[in-house]
């Protein structure tokens, strides 16, 4: 096991499902310092409680809340002296067409997906670059091709992907590597979750959750690609595929997103 992360200090939104929790188990082990915030605060006490005896900040925060944002970062310096890796996990997604949704939902996806990453980055940038470190932000094939039913999301992340590239580029002489991933559908809750047209939760899954690459196996491609320093991170076959085909192919790639989608005009998945 390398030792790369021994005594970092890794700071995660989004910590209490999924990618952020997966992330979480398999860093402590590592020898990191880390620190998360979330909202459910039963699932924070229950991550604390498991992990009682390890170096584990839990903070509940909002993301898309400026001063929540400004509690997790601080107190997270505060408790471990700084921050030498910030994962800007936390994210929501949306499941429908523009013509059923209400505006809110496009307004909500944007301030967790898009500023919650900036508000978290930009507070702990002093502290990262003054230890050239890293900034991650977790992306989706949703910010290189835009889903029907997803637009809102797309938007979040496209909006993402190019603010990452910005700062990435305003950042390399500080010896700070910007990072985004782009895991393709994973298991998580993040479908549950998703917004329906009225900002409610949809409550379930369109997708066959079982044949989706795991949240545990999403986080050790996401630690290695830390550790190598790398710019983008593009997850399984079907996402590697997406991005090649709208690039080369973009009409092409329309069709097959349709195809993919929709039945008898019906939104499926």
């Amino acid at each position: 096991m390398s030792n790369f992360f021994q005594n970092k200090t890794v700071a995660i939104t989004g910590g209490s499902d999924g990618i952020g929790k997966a992330l979480i188990e398999l860093l402590l082990p590592m020898g990191a310092k880390v620190a998360t915030c979330a909202r459910n605060q039963d699932k924070l006490y229950d991550l604390q409680l498991r992990h009682s005896n390890q170096p584990l900040h839990c903070v509940v925060a909002d993301v898309s809340i400026y001063n929540d944002c400004k509690m997790f970062i601080d107190s997270t310096i505060k408790q471990f002296g700084g921050i030498d890796i910030l994962i800007n996990n936390a994210g929501i997604s949306m499941r429908s067409l523009l013509k059923d949704a209400e505006l809110d939902v496009f307004k909500k996806v944007m301030d967790i997906n898009y500023f919650g990453s900036v508000y978290c980055t930009k507070l702990a940038l002093p502290s990262i670059v003054e230890r050239k470190g890293t900034i991650v932000g977790v992306s989706s094939i949703a910010g290189y091709r835009g889903l029907p039913g997803r637009s809102g999301y797309s938007a979040s992340k496209f909006a993402l992907n190019g603010w990452m590239e910005a700062i990435r580029t305003e950042l390399m002489e500080d010896d700070v590597n910007v990072m985004w991933v782009c895991p393709g559908f994973t298991k998580s809750n993040i479908r549950n979750a998703a917004l329906n047209g009225q900002s409610k939760a949809q409550g379930e899954s369109p997708l066959n959750e079982s044949s989706l690459m795991s949240a545990e196996e999403c986080a050790q491609h996401i630690v290695k690609a830390i550790e190598k320093k790398k710019r983008t991170l593009v997850l399984t076959f079907r996402g590697k595929q997406t991005v090649f085909i709208n690039k080369f192919f973009p009409a092409w790639a329309d069709k097959l997103t349709r195809k993919f989608f929709f039945k008898n005009g019906q939104l499926v998945k």
